[in-house]
C-alpha cells in the first residue's frame, strides 16, 4: 500500500480542519527540542549506545492510544522515519495515515514545518509525550 505524502502546510490543514492528529515519530530528545504544536511523540526508533534502535512498542502504543481507524499525520526531521512509520502502520492495518514530507527540519527544495513558521512548541502535556504514552 502506498503512503500519501503531504507538505507541512497541508499537514497542518489536515490537523486543523479534517480531524487528523499529528504524531511526531522522532526520538524523545528531538521532540523535546521542538515539535509541531499539539503533537504527540511516539518514536519509531530510540537513541541507544549503538545509534538508532527500533522501538518494539511503536505499533502497540499507536494502536492502544489512537486505534486503527484514527486519522494520523506522521512527521519526523526530514521525512524518512515518518515514511517508514506510515508504511509500518498501514501494513499493521491502520486505515488513514499520511506522511508529512520534509518533516520538521526540511530537505533541499522543500522547507519543513519549522522553517515555514508553523506553530512550534518545546513542552507538551505528559499524555502527549512518550513517557506518558508508553
Amino acid at each position: 500500500m502506498s503512503v500519501k505524502r503531504v507538505p507541512p502546510a497541508e499537514a497542518k490543514r489536515l490537523v486543523d480542519e479534517d480531524g487528523y492528529v499529528y504524531v511526531d515519530v522522532r526520538s524523545v530528545p528531538e521532540f523535546e527540542a521542538g515539535h509541531p504544536e499539539g503533537a504527540y511523540n511516539v518514536p519509531i526508533t530510540h537513541l541507544g549506545p549503538r545509534g538508532a534502535e527500533p522501538n518494539a512498542q511503536f505499533v502497540a502504543v499507536m494502536e492502544k492510544r489512537f486505534g486503527k481507524d484514527a486519522k494520523l499525520v506522521l512527521g519526523c526531521q526530514s521525512g524518512g522515519r515518518s515514511l517508514h512509520a506510515a508504511s509500518t502502520l498501514l501494513s499493521a492495518g491502520f486505515k488513514s495515515v499520511v506522511d508529512q514530507a520534509a518533516g520538521f527540519g526540511g530537505v533541499p527544495g522543500l522547507p519543513g514545518w519549522r522553517s515555514l513558521g508553523l506553530p512550534v512548541a518545546t513542552a507538551a502535556p505528559r499524555e502527549r509525550t512518550w513517557e506518558g504514552l508508553k
